[in-house]
C-alpha cells in the first residue's frame, strides 16, 4: 500500500488492522499485554537530534508462531516477505498484495538487485527515507522457536545499514504452548484453538541506531541487536 494515497492508504491500514485483531480474538488471544521500555542504549551514549528524529526502516522480532505475523499486522501493517503461493490465497492473497508484500519462491537474481535480499534492503532503505513507506517486519531468525531461545539472526534485516525497531513476543501458557517449533500446522491450529484462552506479551524496545562500526559490518550489527533483545528480557542465546 506505499503507492496508495489519502483515503485508501487509511482505508487499508484500518482494515487490515481491525481484521487481524478479529483473527486474534479468534484464536483465544482477547488481551495482549504490551510493555514499551525505553532506557539507553548499551554503550550509553546520547542520541543526537538527527538520530531521534530518524525513522527505522525494518521492525525485527524474535518468531515463535504464525500468531506472531498476525500480532504485528494488528499493530502497524508492516509489509514482510511471504511465499509466492501466498498471494494466490483467497482474502489472505489480496491482503498481503495491498500491504506491499514481496512475494519469493526462490533466491534469483534481477537486474537491479541480487534477489531477495536486495529488494528487502531496498524496502528498508525507502522506509527509513520516506515515512509514508510501509516498514518491513523481518524474522532474522529465519524460523521458529519454542521462545525460549534466540537464533543466530541472519544479516538481511541490517544490510540496509538503517536503525531498525526491535520487537520481543512471548507466549505464557499452562497447558498447550502457541509456539509452532515442530508440529504440523494443522493440527496446531487445531489444538490452539481448543485452548479457549491464550496469551501473548509483547516488549517494544526503542529504536536501535547503529554505529558507524555496525553500519559497515552487517554481522556486527546482527549480533548487537540480537545480544540486547536477549538481556532485556532474559532470553538464552543459542550458538
Amino acid at each position: 500500500y506505499a503507492r496508495l494515497q489519502g483515503w485508501r492508504r487509511a482505508w487499508v491500514v484500518r482494515c487490515g488492522r481491525a481484521l487481524s485483531r478479529a483473527m486474534l480474538f479468534v484464536f483465544g488471544f482477547y488481551w495482549i499485554r504490551e510493555h514499551d521500555r525505553r532506557f539507553p542504549d548499551a554503550e550509553g551514549k546520547d542520541l543526537g537530534q538527527s538520530e531521534l528524529l530518524e525513522r527505522p526502516g525494518a521492525i525485527v522480532s524474535n518468531h515463535v508462531s504464525y500468531v506472531d505475523i498476525l500480532y504485528h499486522m494488528s499493530s502497524s501493517l508492516p509489509s514482510f516477505v511471504a511465499k509466492r503461493s501466498v498471494a494466490r490465497l483467497p482474502l489472505v492473497g489480496l491482503i498481503s498484495k495491498c500491504i506491499g508484500c514481496i512475494f519469493v519462491q526462490r533466491e534469483s537474481k534481477t537486474s537491479d538487485f541480487k534477489g531477495v535480499s536486495g529488494a528487502v534492503t531496498e524496502r528498508i532503505q525507502r522506509a527509513h527515507r520516506q515515512k509514508n513507506s510501509p516498514m518491513m517486519l523481518l524474522f532474522p531468525e529465519g524460523t521458529t522457536t519454542n521462545g525460549d531461545y534466540l537464533l543466530p539472526f541472519k544479516t538481511g534485516a541490517f544490510l540496509a545499514r538503517a536503525p531498525v525497531q526491535p520487537v520481543i513476543l512471548r507466549y505464557p501458557y499452562k497447558r498447550f504452548s502457541p509456539a509452532w517449533d515442530s508440529m504440523d500446522g494443522a493440527r496446531h491450529v487445531f489444538l490452539l484453538l481448543c485452548q479457549f484462552v491464550n496469551y501473548l506479551e509483547v516488549v517494544h524496545l526503542p529504536v536501535y541506531y547503529p554505529s558507524e562500526q555496525e553500519k559497515d559490518d552487517p554481522k556486527l550489527y546482527a549480533d548487537n541487536v540480537r545480544k540486547l533483545m536477549a538481556v532485556e528480557v532474559y532470553i538464552h542465546l543459542s550458538c
